[in-house]
């Protein structure tokens, strides 16, 4: 398993912790994987505040996705190109399938499934829509991946810099090109 391009210092990990290629960690994250393993899929992020447990299941986060600020993810599955929105709750055994954006302040309870390609919101969370959010949800994860680059670096401002701006209007056409390509849409 690689380690984290940038992990914050207050950020607190114990336990089986599996991150792939890229992972960035960010302040005050806290994951605990004392009797099973947490997995964290390439590209991903794991943002400010965010809490991970395992439950009588590991949980398994995969690549591309952004768990977003205060979230908390206990015992779940989260499928490729997710993103989950700030505050939101996973419990245990959830499934959410590849391309979801899971809304702000959402709770997916335990046992249930998202199909692929679904807008989430709620509190207890349901399909709200179906729409394939890979490029949204890709390049998402890619700014975080730069900016964990540039915070390991000690720059702090990448997002504000022009010549990034630019790198991700060209990746999102990219992004665009290589969606014809998986999905023909």
């Amino acid at each position: 398993m690689s380690k984290a391009i940038w992990q914050a210092p207050s950020a607190e990990l114990y336990g089986d912790i599996r991150l792939e290629e890229g992972v960035s960690i960010w302040p005050q994250v806290v994951m605990r994987a004392e009797a099973d393993h947490i997995e964290i899929g390439a590209y991903s992020n794991i943002q400010d505040f965010t809490m991970i447990h395992i439950a009588n299941v590991p949980t398994k986060i995969g690549a591309y996705c952004s768990i977003t600020h205060h979230c908390t993810i206990h015992g779940a599955t989260i499928g490729d190109n997710c993103l989950i929105g700030i505050n939101a709750t996973i419990m245990d055994r959830a499934v959410i399938g590849d391309n979801c954006i899971i809304a702000g302040h959402t709770i997916v309870t335990e046992d249930t499934v998202i199909p692929p390609n679904s807008i989430v919101a709620g509190a207890p969370g349901k399909v709200k829509a179906t729409r394939n959010n890979f490029v949204a949800n890709r390049l998402n994860a890619l700014a975080y991946y730069d900016n964990g680059q540039a915070y390991a670096l000690g720059n702090y401002r990448i997002w504000a810099d022009p010549e990034q701006q630019a790198k991700m209007a060209a990746r999102e056409a990219e992004l665009e090109a290589k969606f014809e390509q998986l999905f023909g849409q």
